[in-house]
């Protein structure tokens, strides 16, 4: 299983989006218990205020005959007799309290006070209840307001982000859009960040200079092939002219015929490198409209004899009527090259089935080999497959160009025992 992509701005945000919930779980907990600290020490303050009121107040005045009615209107400061302690003391504890039937958690000041000589004990409490609930209200609050800050911050960085990244993602959208055998160059802004702007610097003077190079290298094919023209026209003319002399012997016309042969391939591959050059060129400007049935069914009787004389029968030939607007030469150059290519690397007695239905040409062929083609060397140059002595491998190389060069859809598979080449215009 291969990688998975991510987006580079995905990924950064990945990072805030993480750091913003790892921020969210610790510090929420941590304010929690921070809020309640400073509520409880808020709350023993009041309960030691109220301890020292009751002392410097109502203490001196009152009787221990008086304790029983102050305990009967006090609900939250009793005197006791029990416990005596010797100093004051705050803890948690829990009273029930008959109003909701149920115990209740209670902060409570226990205070040493003396009434007519006798020690007793102050109980000061205070109901946490609705202080836990205040707590909760307040880290639920910053929660709230941590969870909006945060969601605010990661939707303001994804857009700030959108934008300082959009540069860079015109940029590759060019790139990608770029072939180097089109005239058209892509127009490279130069961005106000400093890094995008030597990004583009530097891809524009790759694109540049990678122009030049494709450039000569063209034209040294182009002119190559022009200047092999002549050469391989005097050879063509002299070799035909000594195979005519009367006085060959059938050792010296066998020794001569492969040179021939030879000449004839030498011939093809020079013209085929020329229609590269021109395609490459865009010499093809010409558009017609006509049938394309038409174009294959002269195609396939320009091959007829040569399939007779290889024993190879054109069978299941369904061809359709559709109409096209495209330059004619090179579509019969297309059709062409797919039926020498079935014919080339075809077996003795073989079979080649041609279907055209709508705007989808189906060229199949029996082949020496059995077996499936690898798909991906196929429409390369010189690519050989099988019998690497028959074709200059170029021929389903210029089918791919033709295709590549209006967008066509060409195919390679094998079913029932049947290499097939599928084209949709």
């Amino acid at each position: 299983m291969g990688n998975v992509k991510r987006k580079l701005l995905h990924q950064t945000l990945r990072g805030y989006g993480l750091y913003a919930v790892l921020i969210l779980l610790l510090s929420t907990p941590f304010f929690y218990f921070l809020i309640q600290k400073l509520h409880l020490d808020d709350v023993d303050e009041g309960l030691v205020l109220r301890a020292d009121e009751f002392k410097m107040h109502i203490l001196p005045g009152l009787n221990a005959s008086e304790i029983d009615q102050w305990n009967r209107f006090n609900r939250d400061m009793k005197i006791l007799k029990e416990p005596v302690i010797k100093g004051d003391s705050l803890s948690f504890q829990f009273y029930y309290d008959s109003l909701i039937t149920e115990l209740e958690p209670y902060r409570v000041l226990l205070s040493p006070v003396k009434i007519g000589n006798l020690p007793y004990t102050l109980s000061v409490k205070n109901d946490l209840i609705e202080s836990e609930d205040l707590i909760m209200s307040l880290a639920l609050l910053y929660s709230g307001l941590l969870v909006v800050l945060l969601a605010g911050l990661f939707y303001i960085t994804k857009y700030y982000s959108n934008r300082l990244w959009l540069p860079f993602y015109n940029t590759l959208d060019s790139i990608e859009q770029y072939e180097i055998d089109k005239t058209h160059k892509p127009d490279l802004p130069d961005p106000a960040i400093e890094e995008f702007s030597r990004l583009n610097q530097s891809v524009q003077n790759l694109i540049d200079r990678s122009k030049v190079t494709y450039e000569n290298q063209q034209e040294f094919i182009e002119n190559a092939a022009h200047e092999l023209q002549t050469p391989l026209a005097v050879l063509h003319a002299k070799l035909d002219s000594f195979l005519q002399l009367p006085d060959l012997t059938a050792s010296q016309l066998a020794a001569l015929s492969p040179l021939y042969d030879l000449l004839a391939r030498l011939n093809r591959l020079n013209k085929n490198l020329l229609l590269l050059s021109k395609i490459d060129h865009q010499s093809y400007h010409t558009a017609e409209r006509f049938d394309l049935a038409l174009v294959v069914e002269k195609t396939i009787d320009f091959f007829e004899d040569q399939a007779t004389e290889k024993n190879i029968r054109f069978e299941h030939v369904k061809l359709e009527s559709h109409w096209v607007v495209y330059n004619m030469a090179l579509v019969e150059i297309l059709v062409s090259n797919l039926l020498l290519n079935a014919l080339t690397h075809n077996r003795e007695y073989g079979v080649i089935h041609i279907e055209l239905k709508g705007s989808t040409l189906i060229i199949s062929n029996t082949g020496a080999t059995s077996t499936v083609l690898a798909a991906d060397k196929l429409f390369q140059r010189f690519a050989k497959t099988g019998n690497a002595s028959k074709g200059n491998g170029l021929g389903l190389a210029i089918v791919k160009k033709i295709t590549d060069l209006y967008g066509w859809k060409i195919g390679y598979s094998f079913e029932d025992g049947l290499h097939c080449f599928k084209v949709r215009f």
